[in-house]
């Protein structure tokens, strides 16, 4: 138990800790971005959100998919799908206790490359900027991951 809480108390669980806050929050900002997208493109997913428009005719009209609104959803999905695996192998990952310069690489990289690919996304700059992206931080994912097989189950 005190080697657990020791671990916690590491340079690299608190680096863990910092950058991980960060891309949550940086999910979390999609959700606003959306729906920035969706106040300033007057378009809605539900009819009840529509509340504003006086007859059931324009809100009708205000239900509808807008292709700017579809981009930002789909990246935060992608945010979804990429984040909150790093953030668990992330955890698993400080805990095996790795060098602190290779950790910061790991999770600096991770986070570099979800702000370039949310960019690429958004502002959809060509390909391959966004694959790359991509493709960088679930390298780093797997990377994480095989360190904690190989430390923890002893592959």
């Amino acid at each position: 138990m005190a080697e657990t809480v020791h671990m916690i108390d590491s340079e690299v669980f608190l680096a863990f800790s910092t950058y991980a806050t960060i891309v949550i929050l940086k999910m979390m900002l999609m959700s606003l971005m959306t729906s920035y997208f969706r106040l300033t493109k007057q378009v809605f997913s539900n009819l009840e959100d529509t509340n504003l428009a006086k007859t059931t005719e324009d809100r009708k009209k205000l239900v509808r998919v807008d292709p700017d609104v579809e981009r930002v959803r789909r990246c935060h999905l992608n945010d979804l799908e990429n984040i909150v695996p790093f953030v668990v192998i992330g955890l698993l990952y400080a805990l095996t206790g790795p060098d602190l310069s290779m950790a910061l690489l790991h999770f600096r990289v991770f986070v570099g490359s979800r702000f370039i690919h949310t960019v690429a996304y958004v502002m959809a700059l060509p390909q391959p900027t966004r694959a790359l992206a991509f493709g960088v931080g679930l390298f780093i994912s797997f990377s994480m991951a095989y360190r904690v097989l190989t430390t923890a189950l002893f592959l």
